[in-house]
């Protein structure tokens, strides 16, 4: 099993070097100059030198590329005279001296995602922090919905197979699958925030956090994350239903449950002491597959809900070339999805150990 996790966890580190380098290349071919993308309208000829000198933008694209590994790794090399701090917003944290190797210094530190474009010179880091904790709880709150859901209305449709209740999931699977979130959002938002907004009482729009009607402070508003949680679970919700059907099905032909059922035992003590563990695994890979995308892909519903999340922030900084917070976004949806899949990889070899075997 350590053997198996160590395998994992090397691969996952290449997957995230080719994420890094794609990143970087990718938005180096933008046309454009970036110091002038910092400067916006205040920039002169001296001004542009300076900056162009600080981040290395005069460099030669090849250069530029080793500059940027070295940021966002978490070892990186360093002169002697670097001082022993780094900034990011208001609080100080320290490099970690490591050992040296000639006249460089190697340190331990945090990575280093750069500044916007567009916000003052503010860290990457800081947005990132800000703005990720209110897309992970809506992620977390869609995929519970989904799971719960999902697998309960499976063994319904399992248990009974052939009915009217099985088709008509299977007609809500499909439509569940088939509409667009962003469709979906538009519709649920004008139904139930504006249409029934009196029995209701929910809001087409608004964030987890909300700021008081005098602007002296912040207070959580719950009801906000009801609309965009459902809107972003329908499809894993309808995946995971179909899922758990025919993964039930499958497992529920299977001798040693024919052997249980000879024994007397009821129908859901079958399911749940026999049939539903050996049912997971693919609805286990499927909800890890759809919780990483969530987090990468909640645009549209954040956008249209006017969710104060990553994804919102990435349109914004798309809408105004903020290349350092895209750049450090896809970076840290990369790196999340490489350690949720990596999560999930060792949990399937536990429940199925012939997995570590191939």
């Amino acid at each position: 099993m350590f053997r198996y996790t160590l395998h994992k966890i090397f691969y996952g580190f290449l997957t995230l070097f080719g994420v890094v380098t794609v990143i970087f290349l990718l938005f180096s071919v933008l046309p454009g100059d970036p110091a002038r993308m910092m400067l916006d309208q205040r920039e002169d000829t001296e001004q542009l030198t300076i900056i162009r000198k600080k981040y290395g933008f005069d460099q030669p694209i090849f250069k530029q590329y080793l500059y940027y590994l070295n940021d966002v790794s978490p070892i990186s090399f360093h002169s002697h005279n670097v001082e022993n701090y780094t900034y990011l917003g208001q609080r100080k944290y320290t490099y970690r001296k490591l050992f040296f190797l000639g006249e460089t210094m190697v340190v331990l530190k945090y990575p280093y995602l750069r500044q916007s474009f567009q916000k003052n010179g503010k860290q990457v880091s800081e947005v990132i922090i800000e703005t990720l904790p209110n897309t992970f709880v809506l992620a977390v709150s869609s995929i519970t919905i989904a799971i719960i859901l999902g697998i309960f209305f499976g063994i319904l449709t399992a248990l009974y197979k052939d009915t009217f209740f099985d088709r008509l999931m299977a007609i809500v699977s499909t439509l569940g699958m088939s509409v667009p979130s962003f469709f979906s959002a538009i519709l649920f938002a004008w139904l139930f925030g504006f249409m029934l907004h009196e029995y209701t009482h929910l809001e087409m729009t608004g964030s987890l956090w909300v700021v008081d009607d005098f602007g002296e402070g912040k207070y959580i508003q719950l009801k906000n994350l009801l609309l965009p949680s459902i809107v972003l679970g329908i499809r894993p919700l309808a995946v995971i239903i179909q899922l758990t059907r025919n993964s039930l099905l499958e497992t529920l032909q299977q001798d040693y449950i024919r052997t249980a059922k000879a024994k007397g035992l009821r129908p859901y003590q079958v399911i749940k002491t026999h049939a539903l563990k050996n049912s997971l695994n693919p609805v286990i890979t499927a909800v890890s597959g759809w919780f990483a995308s969530m987090l990468a892909g909640a645009v549209f519903v954040e956008y249209i809900f006017n969710w104060n999340g990553l994804g919102k922030e990435v349109v914004n900084a798309l809408n105004t070339l903020d290349l350092p917070v895209i750049m450090g976004s896809v970076l840290v949806i990369a790196s999340l999805f490489i350690v949720i899949n990596i999560f999930v990889d060792i949990l399937y070899s536990w429940l199925d150990p012939r997995v570590r075997l191939r």
